[in-house]
């Protein structure tokens, strides 16, 4: 297994995906060597240096933290760091839309994560180990940290992380999510969150389904309607963003907080968890049986 880098940048910076191309090797993807990290810091865009936020640091602290603590099974580090990630790394949605930054973050930070937590397992069909390329440079369900940042973005409810471990502990949920239409509404999030924790959705098809007819009924059904959500204030995300400057460290042991933002309706999100179980009685589910 791949350590990290001999040089690790000491603040993040934009990595473009045709630069990066030159340093996804074989040897990488099959987590049998690392770049140096010398040669990559030279084709980087650099962020502001007045900006707290960009410190490698704080970041590669918590990843050989969630490599330590969850050495013995990989996938529960979702559920770990994505709360702890997103409020270490405060970033606006637009700057978190920005892939290169995530590239970057992978490639250059911690490729070494990327390895411990998606090197594949060996199969018959596909003896060898490998790490899929998207890992590091992907669409926001794929790439290793953007998916970790962007669930915790759409499922902490205001402040609160704790729907966020909930999300993540479930592969299927957060990646059939990231992928759906509706979900920069707040209720469907949460909605699914409790359909969760519930057990009355629970495995990959069930979510599939589901995000597939709740996709379908948002075409004639507007849920801000049906179950609206409150006016977000955009000065308590860019006073959050400020306090970067001067926040300690997460904790390891206890949740942190995020913005200071209003949480969802709670009569949305009851709303929504009813109707969503009502849409997965007539959902199709592959595999689901049905009454005659």
């Amino acid at each position: 297994m791949i350590t990290q880098p001999d040089h690790v940048p000491e603040r993040l910076a934009l990595l473009s995906a045709s630069a990066a191309d030159a340093f996804l090797t074989e040897q990488l993807l099959k987590a049998e060597q690392v770049h140096g990290g010398v040669d990559l810091s030279k084709v980087v865009e650099p962020l502001p240096e007045d900006d707290a936020r960009w410190a490698v640091e704080p970041i590669r602290s918590l990843v050989e933290d969630a490599m330590f603590e969850f050495r013995d099974d990989r996938t529960r580090a979702d559920a770990w760091l994505a709360p702890r990630l997103h409020a270490t790394l405060r970033l606006t949605r637009r700057e978190a839309a920005d892939r290169r930054l995530w590239t970057h973050l992978a490639l250059a930070v911690a490729p070494d994560y990327v390895a411990w937590r998606h090197l594949s397992e060996p199969t018959a069909r596909n003896p060898e180990r490998r790490i899929a390329p998207e890992r590091f440079q992907g669409p926001t369900d794929r790439q290793c940290f953007s998916r970790l940042w962007w669930a915790a973005e759409i499922f902490r409810n205001g402040p609160d992380y704790e729907p966020v471990e909930v999300a993540c502990g479930n592969q299927d949920l957060i990646h059939t999510v990231l992928r759906m239409d509706l979900i920069d509404h707040r209720p469907t999030a949460q909605a699914l969150v409790r359909l969760m924790k519930s057990g009355k959705v629970t495995g990959g098809r069930e979510f599939n389904g589901l995000a597939v007819a709740i996709n379908a009924a948002g075409a004639t059904l507007v849920y801000d309607i049906l179950a609206p959500d409150v006016p977000k204030d955009p000065t308590r995300l860019r006073d959050w963003i400020a306090e970067a400057e001067t926040a300690p460290p997460v904790s390891r042991h206890i949740l942190p907080e995020g913005p200071d933002e209003d949480p969802a309706p709670e009569e949305s999100v009851d709303k929504l968890t009813d109707y969503f179980l009502e849409l997965l009685a007539t959902a199709p589910v592959r595999g689901k049986k049905t009454e005659v």
